[in-house]
């Protein structure tokens, strides 16, 4: 049974693990598919500035042309309709050779604007112009082949080249939401049907514990009243432990409930479930409080909490095998947070285990199905709202878990 449940945990452990690296696996495809989308984009962006500069060039030679007076009616004819007018995309602005705007071409603008803010925006485009891509120069020519003029075309990036230069942005926004909407969904569902499982099992294993605690019960009123049975203390310590029962079947019921929390004083809370430890472990473990003001104050649940503490510490004697010192400090801090700190003098916890402690199905005992720290946790952080991890652990030389609670 003991090597049974060894391996359920440990197909447990690594099953969590598995979805850790398969989530691990998805987010690095995603991030690929994102990375390839975003460079072949980038190519066609490319293309495309080039296939638009050349338009341009054949623009600006287009002009050059027209502008020889040798050239037949014919010839201009053909150049205005087949080069110059097509281009309907990008913006252009065409400029003499002292910087005055000459033309415009498919520059937007606002049809309600005078003369004087007309102007005033076309000069602001060009500037814009000038920022992005230097001017083409078109030189005027004589019959000579003497330059006496010249012209210059300043331009930028079209419409459509300008939305498919976002077009990756937009994407990547468009991935990384719908990831972290899928994320949180997916953790929601997996700890939603988690926290089914958790309630489903405290609930019956609270049921199943009904029927033999009532027996119990009833051999411990049995014996009370037999008069022949004359060492009254086994009886005591019999009705102690059927009262354990008790509390860890209200412990079982109170897992999936809202738990009620009262304040309580921590350190005499603790020392209760120390007294009764001292008498059911090894006595080769020495245990030791230390509380510093004594009547530390905060918000618990004490039956669940008194489980937090109980496992807590015979977790450190499992590790210590049975011989050692168990040391519980407890200390308000000056954010008025409390400070419990359990350490023990056991094996200790490898470093790359520390992460996995928490986790179902994490043991190093032969017996057990490692959920003790995992109901730890869930106790502190779920129904507390405090924290819980390990402080300080080495290998020989002991474990410090510490426990964070509202005061």
């Amino acid at each position: 049974m003991a090597k049974e449940n060894k391996n359920l945990s440990s197909k447990s452990l690594n099953l969590i693990k598995r979805r850790s690296t398969l989530n691990l696996v998805v987010v690095f495809i995603a991030f690929a598919i994102a990375l390839a989308s975003v460079y072949f984009t980038r190519i066609i962006v490319e293309q495309l500035k080039e296939r638009e500069l050349g338009i341009i060039n054949l623009y600006a030679k287009s002009l050059e042309f027209t502008g020889h007076s040798q050239n037949s009616p014919d010839e201009l004819s053909f150049v205005v309709q087949e080069i110059l007018a097509p281009n309907n995309s990008i913006p252009i602005i065409l400029t003499n050779g002292i910087g005055q705007i000459q033309n415009t071409k498919n520059v937007r603008i606002d049809a309600s604007l005078n003369p004087e803010e007309r102007e005033e925006y076309l000069k602001e485009v060009l500037e814009e112009m000038k920022l992005e891509y230097d001017p083409i120069e078109i030189p005027f020519r004589d019959e000579n082949g003497e330059v006496y003029d010249y012209q210059y075309i300043y331009y930028k990036n079209s419409t459509l080249l300008n939305r498919l230069e976002y077009y990756p942005l937009v994407q990547l926004s468009v991935i990384a939401v719908f990831a972290i909407v899928a994320y949180i969904a997916f953790n929601y569902s997996k700890s939603a049907e988690q926290n089914r499982v958790w309630v489903g099992l405290a609930k019956e294993t609270a049921h199943q514990l009904g029927t033999p605690i009532s027996s119990l019960m009833a051999w411990v009123e049995y014996f009370k009243e037999d008069k022949s049975l004359n060492n009254r203390e086994i009886i005591e310590e019999l009705e102690k432990d059927v009262h354990r029962l008790e509390m860890v079947t209200a412990r079982f019921s109170n897992i999936g409930s809202v738990p009620v929390l009262n304040y309580e004083n921590i350190p005499a809370s603790v020392q209760e479930t120390i007294s009764y430890l001292k008498k059911r472990i090894s006595k080769k473990v020495e245990i030791n409080l230390t509380a510093k003001p004594s009547d530390v104050r905060a918000r618990i649940n004490k039956p669940l909490f008194d489980w937090v503490i109980e496992n807590l510490c015979k977790n450190a004697v499992d590790s210590m095998s049975g011989i050692g010192k168990i040391d519980i400090n407890i200390k308000k801090a000056i954010d008025d947070k409390i400070i419990i700190d359990i350490s023990d003098t056991g094996k200790g916890i490898q470093k790359s285990k520390i992460k996995d402690v928490f986790l179902p199905g994490y043991t190093t005992k032969t017996r057990g199905w490692g959920l003790g720290l995992t109901l730890v946790k869930r106790i502190i952080e779920k129904n507390h709202e405090g924290k819980i991890f390990v402080r300080n652990t080495e290998i020989n030389e002991g474990t410090t878990f510490r426990i964070l609670l509202k005061s």
